[in-house]
């Protein structure tokens, strides 16, 4: 199969023709229809994960069942489908409770296993993890489920509670920011979106944000404080960085709700937040790490009932040879939405 290959943190990523998987008992082989380039994949290449090379990234996916592992009950070969990116085994106290997404002996297509920027890609504990697509959601709407709008979801409806009439703030207006966006918009949260780029943040508005802050030289606390009479209840740090979360606690009122979906790479051990503030405040600090398959029903009933819109996220689609030119830049690019690679695309 052809797929993008990464010899080491930082090499320059290869689409190279090698062997694809097998099914493994349990699990399944999937023919990949569309995934996304999300920014924690960038942070496997730059040697932020805990991976062995050479590697295939990739997590968020959807396509085809093209082989069935022993000892798998519910699926078969033709089977559209998606999954999310953390796989629970299935089998432990927090699966079985619903909360694969914190399983202890998950995998991860992508960082414990070669992932989805390739033609072909095995996923483990079928039964528990493949969710079924319905007829109405296409294959790109699906991937760009996977990682950003799905850990999204459960981050604003979940986590964080967000009630109708509530102020929340999205630092970041990528595909992760503009997916919590749109979601505390429909569960009627007052969304103030920010971002440095002027672009993601008319998507933004698209998305829904009632009122948007381009980033460059202003305190962005204080602005929000301004505009919510002493704060929001709700923030979300969708970027991941030090000075992100820092300023996404700090607009927050008292007694207010921050939820961390952006990764945060260690700086000098661990990332600083401003906890005085925290403790004083007496605020609340989430994390959000994607959804289990359980949860994955209703959030394709919302979509096809037009409730949630994701497929309007997708900025571009491109192919693997395109995909592995642009994992190297993607910290610092600007696309205002979701990138999606079709890996069928360089080869159709």
């Amino acid at each position: 199969m052809r797929a993008i290959v990464i010899d080491g943190a930082r090499s320059r990523p290869e689409v190279r023709e090698v062997s694809a998987p097998e099914a493994p008992e349990g699990g399944v082989v999937l023919r990949v229809k569309a995934t996304g380039m999300c920014r924690s994949d960038w942070h496997a290449w730059a040697g932020h994960e805990d991976i062995r090379f050479p590697h295939v990234p990739g997590h968020e996916l959807a396509g085809e069942i093209i082989a069935v592992g022993r000892n798998v009950r519910d699926w078969s070969v033709g089977d559209r489908v998606t999954a999310p990116f953390i796989c629970g085994c299935g089998t432990c106290d927090w699966c079985r409770s619903g909360n694969a997404q914190v399983c202890p002996d998950q995998e991860q297509p992508g960082f414990t296993h070669w992932g989805s920027f390739a033609e072909f890609v095995a996923l483990h504990a079928a039964d528990s993890n493949l969710v079924a697509l319905p007829d109405s959601v296409d294959f790109a709407t699906a991937a760009a489920l996977g990682c950003r709008f799905a850990t999204a979801y459960r981050a604003v409806a979940d986590r964080a509670r967000v009630e109708d009439g509530e102020w929340m703030v999205v630092i970041g207006s990528g595909g992760a920011g503009l997916s919590a966006i749109m979601i505390g918009a429909a569960l009627g949260a007052r969304v103030i979106a920010v971002d440095r780029n002027p672009e993601s943040l008319a998507a933004a508005v698209e998305a829904g944000a009632e009122r948007t802050l381009l980033s460059n030289g202003i305190d962005i606390p204080a602005v929000v404080a301004e505009l919510t009479s002493g704060g929001s209840h709700v923030s979300i740090d969708a970027v991941g960085s030090e000075q992100t979360a820092t300023d996404a606690i700090l607009s927050l009122r008292r007694r207010g709700r921050h939820v961390q979906i952006g990764l945060l790479p260690p700086v000098e051990g661990h990332p600083r937040v401003p906890m005085d503030r925290v403790i004083a405040w007496e605020l609340d600090l989430f994390g959000s790490h994607g959804m289990p398959a359980v949860d994955y029903p209703t959030l394709l009933e919302l979509i096809g009932a037009g409730a949630l819109h994701p497929q309007r996220l997708i900025q571009r689609t491109i192919g693997l040879d395109a995909a592995a030119e642009l994992l190297p830049e993607f910290d610092r690019t600007l696309v205002a939405g979701i990138t999606v690679i079709d890996p069928g695309a360089e080869s159709a």
